[in-house]
């Protein structure tokens, strides 16, 4: 008999340490509903501005290193790539800040309007090109002067031909 208590008290005994630990009832009531939480989220807070025009300068935007293990073309050393890269990444932050010092700026509809003289009358329709403003080509295609470009400011000599 008291060997049949022992193996019931060591069987209850293994069979209990793997019973999981009882845990505190955990409730499912929310503070607020769940669709003014969702819409509460706003994942763009800490960076709001990061998106703005012109954000590019705050951001730490760099070209890598170059490491002992890094690609160098053939012909050129480190020190020549390493200025080519420098080179390059001045230049791409040059054409930024243009753009940038650009941003913003726009012709007025109002002015266009005017000059056209679309407010006075309708003389603007009867024109070649409806008051449109044409752009530049390369070359003259009127028909009315040679077919040459006139950009280059080089006209060919007479009498050579």
């Amino acid at each position: 008999m008291k060997t049949t208590a022992v193996l019931v008290a060591a069987s209850l005994a293994s069979a209990s340490a793997f019973v999981p630990a009882a845990r505190a009832p955990q409730t499912t009531q929310l503070n607020e509903s769940f669709f003014s939480k969702l819409s509460n989220m706003d994942l763009w807070a800490p960076v709001a501005d990061s998106n703005d025009y012109g954000a590019r300068g705050k951001k730490n935007l760099k070209t890598g290193t170059l490491t002992d293990r890094s690609y160098v073309p053939a012909g050129l050393t480190k020190a020549q790539y390493e200025k080519v890269r420098a080179d390059e990444n001045a230049k791409k932050a040059a054409n930024y800040q243009r753009n940038v010092a650009k941003a913003g700026k726009f012709l007025d509809y109002t002015e266009f309007y005017t000059k056209r003289g679309s407010d006075e009358g309708g003389a603007w329709m009867k024109l070649p090109n409806l008051g449109h403003r044409m752009a530049k080509t390369k070359y003259d295609w009127s028909g009315e002067k040679e077919d040459k470009p006139g950009y280059t400011g080089v006209s060919a000599k007479k009498g050579l031909w």
